[in-house]
């Protein structure tokens, strides 16, 4: 395969998966996904923003049709999910060299600052509350996920090198 159908394919792969984790999620754990406080397990495949450029664009795409298709989204969660998820996983790719303990740490919460500040932003335009609060729920739900499933799977991918194939 070409390197550009192999890109294409690797995000749109990667697309499906943030998509079906979300939806699949909602359907076990109605609202986990899409709470202030969202453990939204879709987000530990932001790992693979690390390693490659296309999960940038298979994130946020995957993202975007999460958000497009699941009826409680906010009106404006189909350009500000995308945007903070791309800002994140392109920070992600940026600083995937910085690490703390073995893990690239900064990278990891990178997520949770961006859609923390953008999503916490949005939810009090729609929601209200405070954005200071809004924001920090937000963060939590972020962090928590990339800092233990996240985790997780950048130590497997790496101790198993698979980083090599993407």
């Amino acid at each position: 395969m070409k390197k550009p159908a192999r890109s294409v394919a690797r995000a749109a792969i990667i697309a499906a998966a943030y998509f079906a984790l979300c939806h699949l999620q909602n359907l076990l754990l109605p609202g986990s996904a899409t709470w202030a406080i969202q453990f939204r397990v879709a987000e530990t495949l932001c790992v693979l923003a690390l390693f490659t450029t296309d999960a940038i664009y298979g994130l946020s795409i995957g993202c975007l049709l999460f958000n497009v298709s699941f009826a409680g989204a906010l009106p404006l969660d189909f350009l500000v999910g995308p945007a903070a998820t791309a800002l994140a996983a392109w920070g992600m790719y940026l600083t995937r060299k910085l690490l703390l303990w073995k893990l690239p740490i900064l990278a990891l919460l990178l997520p949770a600052l961006c859609n923390g500040l953008l999503i916490g932003w949005e939810l009090t335009v729609y929601v209200g509350g405070g954005f200071l609060i809004n924001s920090i729920y937000v963060a939590i739900g972020e962090a928590a996920v990339l800092l233990t499933l996240g985790a997780v799977l950048y130590g497997i991918i790496i101790r198993r090198q698979l980083h090599r194939h993407l």
